[in-house]
Formats: C-alpha cells, sequence, structure tokens
C-alpha cells in the first residue's frame, strides 16, 4: 500500500493582491486537475508574503493552514522548478516562488503536478508529497 499523499498549492502574489484574486487563480489551477480545495493539505508561499491579508483571509475561509517558507528553503527546490522568471530569479534565488513553495511544503520526494500558472497579480502552483504525519 502506498502511503498517504498530500497536495500542497504554492501561492505567488504581488503585495495588496485582494482575497478573490488569489482564489481565482487558486480555482483555475485545481479546476486544471479536477481538484477542489478540499483535496488540498495547505497552502504555501514565501514568509514574506505569508502574512499578506488577502492570502491569509483565502487560507482562514478554506480552513486550510498557510505555511510562509524563508527564502532558503525556496532555493532548495529551485531544481524542481519547471518555469523560470528571471525577476523572482533575480528577488527570491528561484524560478518560481508557486513551484517551489508547493515543493517545499508536500516535503521529501514531493513532485509537481501542476506547474506555475499564472491569473494578473498571482501565481499558483501544485505539488503532491507525503502527508505531514509521514514528512520527517
Amino acid at each position: 500500500m502506498s502511503a498517504p499523499t498530500m497536495i500542497v498549492a504554492g501561492i505567488g502574489l504581488r503585495p495588496g493582491t485582494e482575497e478573490p484574486a488569489i482564489r481565482a487563480c487558486l480555482d483555475l489551477a485545481l479546476n486544471r486537475l479536477s481538484l477542489g480545495p478540499a483535496d488540498l493539505g495547505c497552502l504555501a508561499t514565501v514568509s514574506s508574503r505569508a502574512a499578506e491579508p488577502g492570502l491569509a483571509a483565502l487560507a482562514a475561509r478554506l480552513r486550510l493552514p498557510l505555511v510562509g517558507l524563508p527564502d532558503e528553503a525556496l532555493a532548495g527546490m529551485d531544481a524542481g522548478c519547471a518555469t523560470r522568471s528571471t525577476r523572482v530569479v533575480a528577488l527570491y534565488g528561484v524560478g518560481s516562488v508557486a513551484e517551489a513553495a508547493a515543493l517545499a511544503a508536500a516535503g521529501a520526494g514531493a513532485e509537481l503536478i501542476l506547474p506555475r500558472i499564472a491569473l494578473g497579480r498571482v501565481t499558483c502552483a501544485l505539488a503532491r508529497g507525503r502527508t505531514r504525519s509521514e514528512t520527517p
């Protein structure tokens, strides 16, 4: 029997982005894989964006944990990123905040199941990893 898995939505966003815009991008990403918010284990982003009111409000509305990851944790996931933004590389040292955050929060052995998509001021990527209880 295989280990239980968790799906993580990695979110990248510009400061001041409101909840409806973040939700629209998340829904677009989930719909591409015929998933819904109930399929998620958490939302993840870079720590400097974890306190953004729109993102915090969305996590609360969906009753999902919001994981803020330090730049170093994201940089460690760069090899797993499928897309690259030169602007994001210059700011965070990683090709995609959304992809790296999803992979880092999903834990060791995580795989990207939806590369970054962008909608306005928001990006979203999905990764699958082991459940938190099984992550070392």
